[in-house]
């Protein structure tokens, strides 16, 4: 695993990644909740590497991330209650459940064509975003069944020993205790927590309503 030390200037860096995702390579990304993993969304081998670095269940989809709601209407069936919903919780720790438009590997859709998008809010990664022009994987840096951390050495230790290891490690040190994003189901008339996280299901709710 290379490594790259996350410094004030990350133009440079942010380069470098761009280069190693469209490749195909799997990086280990700061976020604005946990380290997370990223590769290209749209790229079938990319993912099936994310999927073999994670030791992660095929039948379980993968989040995105996206860089703007225009992004997001590309990859999603988005009625304007939703779109009202998604300017209120985004760019932030909620990932959203919504029916697929656009076809992608089958390890990103559920069985009901269903994608999980979120924008984050982290200005490294909103650049890398904003540059790179697709979307990718959003899922948290961890071999699944161990926690998902906000401290690096933790991730590294996690995958240092395995034999399908990240091509790339961005290090920006520890980062603020955070828990990771809350997933909601947006897909029917009723909002559904699937996985509480950051934000809490009241204020969801009360933006939902």
């Amino acid at each position: 695993m290379k490594k790259l030390v996350l410094s004030r200037d990350f133009q440079e860096i942010i380069e470098e990644i761009i280069k190693s995702i469209k490749r195909g390579k799997v990086v280990v990304c700061p976020t604005d909740t946990v380290y997370g993993l990223l590769c290209d969304a749209t790229n079938k081998k990319a993912i099936n590497k994310l999927f073999q670095v994670k030791k992660r269940a095929p039948n379980k989809p993968i989040p995105i991330f996206i860089k703007d709601i225009k992004m997001a209407k590309n990859l999603a069936l988005i009625n304007k209650p939703q779109e009202k919903f998604l300017k209120k919780v985004w760019p932030g720790k909620v990932t959203v459940i919504l029916k697929a438009k656009k076809k992608f590997p089958k390890e990103v859709l559920s069985k009901e064509k269903k994608i999980g998008l979120r924008i984050p809010n982290y200005k490294p990664l909103h650049a890398l975003l904003s540059k790179i022009n697709f979307p990718l994987s959003g899922t948290s840096a961890n071999i699944s069944g161990k926690p998902a951390s906000t401290q690096i050495k933790k991730i590294i230790n996690q995958f240092k020993k395995e034999k399908i290891q990240p091509d790339l490690i961005l290090d920006a040190g520890n980062l603020k205790r955070s828990k990771p994003s809350t997933v909601v189901d947006l897909t029917s008339r009723h909002l559904k927590i699937l996985r509480p996280g950051e934000v809490k299901k009241e204020r969801l709710i009360k933006i939902f309503l």
